[in-house]
């Protein structure tokens, strides 16, 4: 499994940072998740029209303290948490019976852990397992375990690419399908190291149950989740369910091959505290309805101080896992060259506004501007909101995120940003990430 780092990878692409002050939330009026769909495909909460939007209003500057440019990022180290081969030790206990009271057994089963949509969890644990998969990958004379999603009926699997990288210059990736102790060979169609994502076909496959995804922009803090995954590789085929909620939005994490050097940068993470674990990777994080909103990526290793982390694990939000299925169908190995903005985003929240005197209720906060950048030579600074970007309302940090990974180096954006209540225009020639 590789090891943690220390913090400070940078990333320069409209991505959220992990910030100093307490995480973000959504506020409690967000419009409800989309209903279960077919495939990959997910509900879709329609913006805006370039006709239709109108520009939000910021609030009177006196009705708040100061806008803050004195926002501090803080860096939190990572392990990605692809498989671990070999069993896990237990110890038995005993008790002294003398003294030990009796309860009365009743027949039947236990009451089942409940969510709060009512549905129980061993309900949407049955719903979901037949849509996931164990999968070992060799090659370069090393074994991975993970855990993938199928997304499509003929065999479509998603994953994280740290799971099948060492099979990726000519090694063996087999899945196993929850329910089943056959593993089945595939084949890797696409993988975008710089995004940790791939996308591997089971060979041979047909009518298989896929995934269903939900909106992660409409994920709050505090929502219950459920994750499911090939943990520790006890057994393929049967994978750890455990539970917990979403405990924090937008962090931004860096990992290591183990080599100890980075690797790469995750960014906008969903940060949970259900129990994540080696193997783990490429696992769905759930909604109480049984939708994606994230894949299971990594696990907090320790602070920059040494402190050991606990409960806090990483999901890739669905939305940007959805925004780079088109590129992984077309098949090779994505570059990790590409435009970028160089600023760190914080999506706006009732919080963030509350705390820092924002005006404006909506938008992507600049958390901090990378010196000598696009956005640097654009104008802009720490504390700006921007709420417009070549045309599209930027509602969030994703928002402009999605509006940059469409573009290419030397690409022109057109922003609409406020400092404090007033209101500001700007271009900036996008650069070329390495």
């Amino acid at each position: 499994m590789p090891e943690a780092i220390g913090p400070g990878a940078a990333s320069s692409e409209g991505v959220s940072l992990t910030p100093s002050w307490p995480a973000p939330q959504l506020p409690d009026t967000v419009p409800p998740e989309p209903a279960s769909s077919s495939d990959w495909e997910f509900g879709s909460q329609d913006d805006l029209g370039d006709d239709e939007w109108e520009e939000p209003t910021p609030e009177p500057a006196s009705s708040r303290p100061s806008t803050t440019r004195t926002m501090v990022a803080v860096g939190l180290v990572a392990a990605l948490i692809g498989g671990a081969t070999g069993a896990i030790a237990a110890t038995a206990l005993s008790n002294d019976k003398k003294g030990v009271s009796v309860l009365t057994l009743h027949e039947g089963s236990s009451p089942a852990a409940t969510l709060p949509n009512g549905a129980t969890i061993p309900q949407l644990v049955r719903s979901v397992l037949p849509s996931i998969v164990s999968i070992d990958s060799s090659g370069g004379g090393s074994e991975d375990q993970g855990t993938g999603m199928i997304i499509s009926s003929d065999g479509l699997v998603l994953t994280n690419n740290h799971v099948i990288a060492n099979a990726a210059a000519g090694g063996t990736i087999t899945v196993t399908q929850s329910g089943t102790t056959s593993p089945q060979n595939a084949a890797l169609i696409g993988r975008d190291p710089s995004n940790d994502v791939a996308l591997i076909r089971i060979i041979d496959a047909h009518d298989l149950q896929a995934v269903a995804f939900a909106r992660s922009r409409f994920v709050q803090v505090g929502t219950a989740v459920v994750a499911i995954g090939n943990a520790l590789g006890l057994a393929a085929g049967t994978p750890t369910v455990t539970s917990g909620i979403v405990s924090a939005l937008g962090r931004s994490v860096s990992a290591s091959d183990g080599s100890g050097s980075s690797s790469e940068s995750l960014t906008n993470m969903i940060q949970t505290d259900a129990a994540i674990n080696p193997g783990n990777s490429g696992g769905p994080l759930l909604n109480a309805r049984g939708e994606v909103i994230g894949m299971n990526t990594a696990v907090a290793g320790s602070t920059s101080d040494g402190t050991n982390a606990q409960n806090i694990g990483f999901a890739i939000p669905s939305d940007h896992l959805t925004e780079l299925l088109p590129k992984l169908e077309k098949g090779g190995t994505a570059t990790s060259s590409k435009a970028f903005l160089g600023v760190y985003l914080l999506t706006m929240t009732p919080q963030l506004q509350q705390q820092y005197g924002f005006t404006m209720s909506q938008g992507a906060v600049i958390a901090q501007v990378n010196p000598s950048s696009p956005a640097a030579d654009a104008g802009l600074q720490q504390g700006d909101v921007v709420v417009r970007a070549n045309g599209t309302t930027i509602a969030t940090a994703d928002d402009l995120s999605s509006v940059i990974t469409k573009l290419h180096p030397g690409d022109k954006l057109h922003l609409v940003y406020y400092e404090g209540n007033k209101r500001h225009t700007t271009t900036a020639i996008l650069g070329t990430k390495a």
